[in-house]
């Protein structure tokens, strides 16, 4: 079933604008058809289309529950930011496997470093694909994107959570062995993770990110490019945690 996101639609049963767009002229749906609308609080509205034109759509809530999909730990993501297009995949998959918010980060082996125009042309790209990719995976949420930090501004971030894992291309601890041990809250907690560019990190960057708390871990021996690394990551945090069961 088709899935869109409106803040409004407790208020307000429609859609509007490029979603309305979207569901005449792509889809092709008619009155009478059924979708879904998430609040983005967690509650998914069940709909049944009542008009549409292809600026605004007349919806029919029939019913209502909570969204199922949402996992209890609340990662954000923090991801040097890689050359090219790497980091759009990297956004679309991070929300398909639960992410609560991604945080691109200028490290100081980044090769790409837009300047402000291009970085906010490239934060509102990214944003848009969270969102298609938090539709076509039925998340509860609208995953957050947040504008670029440098790698001091992150590595002071990193104090703030239950779980904070820095991935080190020269090693340390194994994410099982730490996540064993580490005594989340029963709600689920909220766990960072922080992933380098092309070039990894440098021994400085290392040390900055120890010294706030962060706990060094690795993803085995083979080194992994830094757009299967946050993928690989999610994947395993979120499997430890009892989050992709």
């Amino acid at each position: 079933m088709p899935r869109f996101f409106s803040e409004t639609i407790a208020e307000l049963p429609a859609l509007e604008g490029a979603d309305a767009a979207h569901i005449v002229k792509a889809l092709r749906m008619r009155p009478g058809e059924r979708l879904t609308v998430c609040d983005l609080k967690g509650t998914d509205y069940f709909c049944e289309i009542a008009a549409a034109d292809p600026q605004r759509v007349e919806l029919t809530v029939l019913e209502t529950a909570p969204t199922k999909s949402e996992p209890k730990l609340a990662v954000t993501l923090y991801q040097c930011v890689p050359k090219g297009d790497k980091l759009d995949g990297v956004v679309q998959k991070a929300v398909e496997l639960g992410v609560s918010r991604i945080v691109p980060v200028l490290s100081s082996r980044c090769v790409s470093r837009p300047d402000p125009k291009s970085m906010g042309k490239k934060t509102d790209r990214w944003r848009k694909i969270a969102r298609e990719a938090a539709g076509q995976s039925g998340r509860g949420v609208l995953p957050a994107v947040d504008p670029a930090l440098d790698f001091n501004a992150c590595a002071a971030a990193l104090s703030g959570y239950d779980l904070s894992l820095f991935f080190y291309e020269e090693g340390g601890e194994p994410l099982r062995t730490l996540v064993s041990r580490t005594a989340l809250p029963p709600s689920g907690g909220r766990a960072a993770v922080l992933i380098g560019p092309e070039g990894g990190f440098t021994p400085e960057e290392a040390r900055k990110a120890a010294s706030a708390g962060a706990a060094t871990v690795t993803l085995g021996p083979r080194i992994l490019r830094t757009e299967t690394a946050p993928i690989a990551a999610l994947t395993a945090l979120m499997l430890l945690t009892g989050n992709l069961e």
